[in-house]
Formats: structure tokens, sequence, C-alpha cells
């Protein structure tokens, strides 16, 4: 379900190099479920889509198989809605690293309609956590190589300002 292809359009005046593309795309079906009473996906929906393409990003890209490989917990996410999402529909969401700091690492993702068009855009702030030891962890050296491999650049410590729009 997962491919490579790129769906984000960076927008008029924008240039692949400042925002990068997202080279991870997962389809995710809307199903009859997530409808609420409005006829579209119940907002909280996004979160479950995200989540899913994060964790195929997370198998596929980070070679992290099974649940006993994750190694990171949520700290932080955000979700700005731009449309409707309905039913039926087989969703695009794109997912890219876009920082990885000294235990921590930020993601963004775009949803958008089987059409193209633009849904959601979402960021999250995962921690590296060892689950055993009930404690954060450093980033692995392998992990950021592996991250900064797949993106094709080198990732910053941190977001730049305002990228979050």
């Amino acid at each position: 379900m997962s491919s490579t292809e790129n769906v984000e359009d960076p927008g008029p005046g924008s240039t692949p190099t400042e925002v990068p593309p997202f080279r991870f795309v997962h389809r995710v079906p809307v199903r009859f479920r997530d409808l609420d009473l409005g006829g579209h996906a119940h907002h909280s929906q996004v979160f479950m889509y995200i989540e899913e393409a994060r964790w195929a990003y997370w198998e596929d890209v980070a070679g992290r198989k099974g649940v006993e490989a994750v190694d990171y917990i949520m700290a932080e996410a955000r979700i700005r809605w731009r449309a409707r999402i309905l039913y039926p529909d087989t969703l695009a969401v794109g997912v890219r690293v876009d920082s990885v700091g000294r235990k921590h690492f930020e993601m963004v993702y775009e949803v958008r309609s089987g059409e193209g068009s633009l849904l959601a855009q979402a960021w999250t702030t995962q921690v590296m956590f060892d689950y055993e030891a009930g404690a954060s962890m450093a980033v692995p050296a392998e992990l950021r190589d592996r991250l900064e491999g797949w993106e094709g650049r080198p990732l910053p410590r941190r977001r730049q300002s305002g990228e979050r729009g």
C-alpha cells in the first residue's frame, strides 16, 4: 500500500528545495465507520490516517518491523484541516521526517484525496524511548543515517521556525 510517488504541490513561488517532496506515500481507505453526523470523516480520524502512514514509513524506511520494534513515543501532534474528508475515497498520506534531534525526530504529513485535493496537514514530534528502561534515549546514528539516506538530505536538528505555517 505504500509507494514513493510524490503527491505534494509546493504551491506558487515554492521550489522543491524550499519544501522537500513527500517521497513516501501511504494509501489509506476512508471507511464507512469513519463518518460522523456531518457525513464526512470525524475530525479525530486524521490522527488514525497519519498513524497508519507513520507506521508504514517506520517499517519501510526506518526498517523497524513488528510492534516490538517501536522505539519511540509520541510527544506532540498538530493537525490543520483543509477540507472535508468524504466517503468513499482512498487517501494518499505523504510522510517525511523534517528534523532529527538528539532524542527526538519531527515528521510532516499531507493527507490528499484520491483526486489530489489537499484535505489536511499534520506535524508530530516523537521521542526515542526505551520501553524496558522506561526512559528516553538518544536517536541511534544508524537510524539518523537511514532517515537522511531516504530523505536525500542532511536533516536539521530542529525544523526552521515558521515552517508549520
